[in-house]
């Protein structure tokens, strides 16, 4: 293995002998450790016809491995104090375990077990399909969450980053053991793993860890990725025959800097963080059109979006667009108030903090900062990225973000008569 390296935060980045990149945040007064395996695969990398593969494969290689099954692995890490998860994202596949630190070893053992030893077989396929194919009926019963999925879904439309994680019942139910067996033999291996540990570790324990476990995994491919093409304004109507209404608005970004990503943070956060924000107090208590809104930030490695959700009754539809469009475009010419900069970055910083008292919320960061942008960064990294923004920074970002010629709506409900006869290009923002 080569050499690591320690950085100010106290994250070590090293290397196995075969090159699998391994990132340690060792935390030597914690009671736990925590253990994630990255694949650099996700919904985005799915070809036509296999969409949802990746989430259904996730889910099968828990099933069983060639030393135990589920049931056997589940007693193993609960009798432990641990605890065996996974995600499926755009971008990657992660599989984790979150362990007392004295029995980190079963943790290792588990979390490697299934990233190198499952047997995806036909019954256990099956199976877990059975299960998937519930969820992805769940999903749409849950409006309020469901309308992010097809937000992105029309706003990326025809690009790959529009794919859902789970796929659809559609393309799911026709998948076999065969096509997850071929799939994971083309993506699971060097150079698509990355392999991360927090809490009481010692880097050079999990760094020979992760050689002995996964450098004789290659992989046959490498996923090609090409940067999303910039939407226009779009507007969609899903009539779910529900009267209580969920809407996605808001806009398509392109690849930034880090200090660009951390302004439009701020700026997210500033119109829809928390109930003294700007959303909160023009749309909903000023104006009681809507019942939740909320604006979010969202960052893949080549694109993103900036988008406020909120839901609302048929007749408060219209209303509440047009609302937000003006709680924007005010924004936009009058800027920030008095003390609101300050206010918000520490609302942002405290709902970091809060984050990182936790193991399984301090790896999913370094997670996720390092297979999206290729850098860990740690909670004190992301601290100062917030503090180092200015007032140009923000408005900077809503010049760039906020444009009327980007702005995509997502409209789920029943509600003919309000999307009937409204104009988003009255819109102006």
């Amino acid at each position: 293995m080569d050499g690591s390296i320690m950085s100010e935060n106290s994250i070590v980045s090293t290397r196995t002998a075969g090159g699998i990149p391994v990132i340690t945040e060792s935390i030597p007064a914690s009671a736990s450790a925590g253990f994630l395996i990255a694949v650099r695969t996700g919904s985005r990398d799915e070809s036509e016809g296999k969409y949802g593969i990746s989430h259904l494969l996730e889910h099968t290689v828990f099933r069983e491995t060639r030393n135990m099954d589920s049931y056997e692995m589940a007693k193993k890490m609960e009798g432990a104090g641990g605890e065996l998860n996974a995600f499926t994202a755009k971008e990657m596949t992660g599989y984790y375990g979150i362990i007392l630190r004295e029995t980190a070893q079963v943790a290792m053992d588990c979390v490697a077990d299934i990233v190198s030893n499952p047997l995806i077989n036909e019954k256990d396929t099956e199976l877990e399909k059975e299960i998937v194919l519930q969820e992805l009926s769940m999903v749409k019963s849950e409006p309020e969450s469901y309308v992010h999925d097809l937000f992105e879904t029309d706003m990326w439309n025809g690009e790959q980053l529009g794919i859902d994680e789970g796929g659809s019942e559609e393309t799911v139910a026709p998948l076999t053991f065969v096509d997850l067996r071929e799939y994971y033999e083309e993506r699971y291996g060097r150079p698509n793993l990355a392999v991360f540990a927090t809490g009481n570790v010692d880097s050079g324990e999990v760094t020979e860890w992760a050689e002995r476990a996964l450098d004789g995994m290659s992989a046959k491919k490498v996923n090609e990725r090409r940067a999303p093409s910039m939407p226009s304004a779009g507007f969609r109507y899903h009539d779910n025959g529900t009267d209580h209404v969920n809407i996605g608005f808001g806009f398509p970004t392109a690849e930034v800097s880090e200090g660009e990503r951390a302004a439009a943070s701020v700026l997210s956060a500033v119109l829809g963080a928390g109930t003294s924000s700007r959303l909160f107090q023009q749309v909903r208590e000023k104006s009681a059109l809507v019942y939740s809104i909320y604006d979010t930030a969202q960052n893949y490695s080549d694109a993103g979006y900036l988008a406020s959700f909120m839901s609302c009754t048929e007749r408060n539809v219209v209303k509440s667009m047009t609302q937000t469009a003006k709680t924007y475009a005010d924004f936009k010419r009058n800027g920030l108030e008095r003390g609101e900069l300050e206010r918000t970055k520490n609302l942002l910083k405290g709902a970091l903090a809060r984050s990182t008292e936790t193991t399984d919320g301090r790896i999913y960061r370094l997670c996720k900062t390092y297979m999206t942008h290729g850098k860990a960064n740690g909670a004190r990294e992301a601290l100062a990225l917030i503090d180092a923004v200015t007032e140009d920074d923000v408005m900077a970002a809503a010049d760039r973000i906020l444009d009327s010629g980007r702005l995509n709506i997502t409209v789920l409900g029943h509600c003919p008569d309000a999307v009937g006869s409204f104009d988003p290009s009255s819109l102006d923002i």
